[in-house]
């Protein structure tokens, strides 16, 4: 049976199965070497001067340290960066898309098929390259992800999955941002941290705190707040009022486990005196006057002296 030597086994072990030209000739191997690894099937090209050590099917890591390679020096940029981060399973990234990587300005790099190449300044200061493979440091990819997003609502995802999900806080977000010159949605980018900052922690979280209660003038809510009977967080607590709001963004409500859960939760604080509003994502997204309106009105009968007032979008 043929083997690789164990010089190149040891630089494919460390990269998920995958190796460029470059590497096997700084292992002093020529391209006679390849070449009669790739009739053995030892090594099977991925992109030109680029392998992975089996045949069949590809994973998206082996994709990834694939696309790095081919551009070397790089590192995944953005939403590959983040993929990498979470791994496998984040919904927010679609594995069959292109892989993206980060390249320093200077350079002029030909991208090979499913690979797109980002131009970054300070490349060495914005990447972690001892990570398997080199990646953009979260808070940078976070910023090039949310600014590069489809529209508003999927960078809020973006920002607001990263900060709840406890990988970075908003700060740090918000401190990367400030570093970069030229930023498409800037201005909304840093309303959104802090938004996200005050506690909001979901796209839905930061609708209800943008369209609901700040556009509407309710009073401001204690976000995250901690639950003194059990573990876990109340998403909108008006302590003065003694009222919960919890934001629902399940598109499924049917499973009753969770319904049973959600109502023990409600019960258990009607005995601490509290009144619990459940509000999903029709409340919030597409109603968010009518329901400033309806919790105004259980805020007043609880005590609140204050009044809503109108926003733009009000009838």
């Amino acid at each position: 049976m043929q083997h690789l030597p164990l010089a190149v086994r040891a630089v494919l072990d460390g990269q998920g199965g995958v190796i460029s030209r470059r590497q096997t000739a700084a292992l002093t191997f020529d391209d006679h070497d390849l070449r009669r690894w790739r009739r053995q099937r030892l090594l099977v090209a991925v992109h030109p001067g680029v392998y992975v050590d089996h045949t069949g099917a590809v994973t998206w890591h082996q994709r990834s340290w694939a696309a790095v390679l081919a551009a070397a020096p790089s590192a995944l940029f953005g939403c590959c960066a983040l993929r990498a981060i979470h791994g496998p399973g984040w919904r927010a990234h679609d594995d069959a898309g292109p892989l993206h990587v980060a390249v320093a300005t200077h350079r002029r790099v030909t991208a090979p098929g499913g690979v797109q190449v980002h131009r970054v300044g300070e490349l060495d200061d914005r990447v972690q390259w001892h990570r398997s493979p080199p990646r953009m440091r979260v808070e940078e990819a976070l910023v090039d992800a949310a600014s590069g997003a489809r529209d508003d609502l999927a960078a809020v995802h973006v920002l607001a999955g990263a900060v709840g999900a406890r990988t970075t806080t908003a700060p740090r977000v918000l401190a990367a941002l400030c570093t970069r010159s030229r930023v498409p949605r800037r201005a909304f980018l840093t309303g959104v941290l802090d938004d996200v900052g005050r506690g909001a922690c979901s796209v839905l979280e930061v609708a209800y705190l943008r369209d609901v209660e700040r556009a509407h003038g309710l009073p401001d809510g204690r976000r995250q707040a901690p639950r003194p009977d059990r573990p876990g967080l109340r998403d909108v607590l008006y302590a003065d009022q003694g009222v919960v709001v919890e934001l629902d963004g399940r598109m499924d409500h049917t499973a009753l486990p969770e319904r049973d859960a959600d109502l023990e939760r409600d019960l258990a604080g009607l005995a601490r005196g509290l009144t619990t509003a459940r509000i999903g994502w029709t409340q919030t997204a597409r109603n968010p006057c009518r329901t400033a309106h309806a919790v105004a009105e259980l805020l007043q009968s609880r005590g609140w002296t204050g009044r809503p007032r109108r926003c733009p979008r009000c009838r």
